[in-house]
């Protein structure tokens, strides 16, 4: 790797980390509801909302309500989404006269954005009006990711409180976190983002001639280029750990992702909530450190394999340098495998991205990972795989990761030969029985899934590229969609009956299905008196504590996928070599 590549990846880290402590002191007092200064500007429209759905903040729930009110907000905005899509051709904002979606894709689309998956089967410019990509899928943006925090804020209340029955209010912390966390601070990006060229418009698309013209025939002389209000779009699915591209290529595409500047800001939304999230966690149980060494467990797991996949990428494709090609970094060139890579951002911030948008079950993409690598892009699926928990999403990752340090200290409790506590709870068999269904629901619709997609001709028929890679594109499929992600192997044609159905429902299990074990958690830690600290107690900020958590994480992961993985990108990976050294 080079230098200058070594610069930028120093540089997105410490920005990130710059920014942690600042905006999770800050969500940390939204949450608890103490004065910030937006309040001065947006309270007034908090109180309106409240009194227009007679909601009473003040009113809290036991976990089974929160969960409760969750499923059916959830369930109306993904019904809404879904009419929308039935109805478009006869709604406004429509100027390229979109015709109504299929029912089976506008099925699958409105369980991803409710999901916070936007996994997308469709071309959005070929398919969604401007009226379904604002109304429906950016409104999805901002609460499906709000959904995820309140639950991660329920979550955190269950560590704070003793003997009580409630964990909270959905419809306050949903509304905090729209209105004070993710609308302010999308509103600055799509600004910033605007700014730098990505499209913010309702005019219809626009026919312009070529700069060159293909050939002699008039038909070549002119291209169509898509428009519509994307910056604004942008901004929340990169906050919101959304990932669904307004275009079909994604940040790939220069009307949402135009320069460097702008890929920096996109990337460092990617993970700027869910880094601070982790110091809004200590900060609300009281003990920054805890925060701290959550957050320090994430960052050694994503920088390690960061590293993996970029110099996997920057080493370049065996079967290439069989053939002569050069592919070393030289004056003329950047090196390493850029197929499916913009060539305005290189190898390192697109191998940066994959990384980032893996670790967090954000999905966007400023390259094609069904390109990379065999090792490159075992390392963004893998990702997927452990759960969505280094970064993960927005509240999701952290409330994951919070699951997994319940695994931590029962094994260490274990090997103590003590009731393993956290943050003063004692973990018991009521929280290891649902921590183990969160970490075996997904884990059993990835790889069931994947095992009937193989064995139905529908579902292999579907597969671009025969042999191993084929399959991985099947796997990397139900692993983004059981894992919230949304982002793809590009190989495999999912917009048909079967996939649309399998994966929706596969994205409805790997959300909800987590969530209420996580919530019963909470409202069973609440319920809970605190223990005193003793010498006995492990401590859970120190470096080996980091350590023991990130071994949990990573075993779990290589336990459960690594058969799989060995039969997609690992015997890819296996027979390139192999022809390279017959060559």
């Amino acid at each position: 790797m080079t230098e200058n590549g070594l610069l930028q990846i120093t540089l997105y880290f410490v920005a990130l980390l710059l920014l942690a402590k600042p905006l999770g002191v800050y969500m940390a007092a939204v949450y608890e509801n103490r004065p910030v200064f937006l309040k001065r500007i947006l309270a007034p429209l908090e109180a309106g909302l409240y009194r227009l759905s007679g909601v009473k903040p003040e009113q809290e729930m036991r976990w089974s309500e929160y969960a409760g009110a969750l499923l059916w907000f959830n369930l109306f905005g993904g019904l809404a989404v879904f009419a929308m899509q039935m109805l478009q051709a006869y709604l406004p904002l429509n100027p390229q006269q979109m015709a109504n979606v299929t029912v089976d894709s506008a099925f699958n689309t409105a369980v991803s954005f409710a999901t916070n998956t936007n996994w997308q089967g469709y071309g959005g410019e070929t398919t969604m009006s401007y009226l379904t990509q604002m109304l429906g899928l950016s409104v999805q943006n901002f609460v499906s990711a709000a959904t995820g925090m309140a639950v991660l804020v329920a979550v955190i209340r269950g560590f704070q409180r003793t003997h009580a029955e409630c964990i909270g209010n959905f419809w306050a912390d949903l509304t905090r976190g729209t209105l004070y966390i993710l609308l302010p601070l999308s509103f600055v990006l799509a600004l910033v983002l605007a700014g730098q060229g990505v499209v913010q418009t309702f005019k219809p698309y626009q026919t312009v001639p070529l700069v060159e013209q293909v050939g002699t025939a008039t038909e070549n002389a002119t291209q169509t280029l898509a428009l519509g209000p994307a910056a604004s779009q942008i901004a929340i699915k990169q906050l919101g750990t959304n990932g669904g591209g307004f275009f079909n290529a994604n940040s790939a595409h220069p009307f949402e992702n135009p320069t460097p500047l702008a890929n920096f800001l996109e990337m460092l939304a990617i993970l700027m909530i869910p880094a601070a999230l982790c110091h809004t966690f200590g900060t609300m149980v009281g003990d920054p450190r805890q925060g701290w060494a959550i957050l320090s467990a994430m960052t050694l797991v994503f920088a390690s394999l960061l590293f993996v996949t970029a110099g996997n990428e920057q080493v370049g494709n065996p079967a290439l340098a069989a053939l002569g090609v050069e592919q070393s970094v030289g004056i003329g060139q950047s090196g390493g495998n850029m197929e499916g890579k913009e060539t305005r951002f290189g190898i390192v911030n697109s191998a940066l991205w994959a990384t980032a948008t893996t670790a967090a079950s954000n999905g966007s993409v400023n390259s094609m990972h069904d390109s990379y690598t065999p090792l490159g892009g075992l390392v963004p699926m893998w990702l997927i795989q452990l759960g969505e928990v280094i970064f993960g999403g927005v509240g999701s990752g952290l409330y994951g990761m919070l699951v997994f340090v319940l695994i931590a200290v029962f094994v260490a409790g274990l090997m103590i030969g003590r009731t393993p506590e956290y943050l003063g709870k004692k973990i018991e068999a009521f929280e290891i029985k649902m921590a183990a269904i969160v970490i075996l629901i997904p884990a059993f619709f990835i790889l069931g899934g994947t095992a009937l997609a193989v064995m139905l001709e529908v579902g292999k028929t579907a597969v671009a590229n025969p042999g191993a890679h084929g399959f991985s594109e099947i796997l990397y499929a139900f692993s983004s969609a059981a894992g919230n992600n949304g982002s793809a192997f590009a190989g495999l044609s999912v917009n048909s009956p079967f996939y649309n159905i399998a994966l929706a429902v596969t994205m409805l299990v790997g959300r909800y299905g987590i969530i209420i074990p996580v919530l019963a958690i909470a409202g069973s830690l609440a319920a809970k008196k605190t223990v005193p600290t003793t010498v006995g107690t492990l401590p859970t900020h120190t470096p080996l504590f980091v350590m023991l958590l990130i071994g949990t994480v990573v075993l779990v992961g290589a336990l459960t996928f690594v058969p799989a993985l060995a039969l997609g990108p690992v015997v890819e990976h296996l027979s390139l070599a192999a022809q390279h050294l017959e060559q």
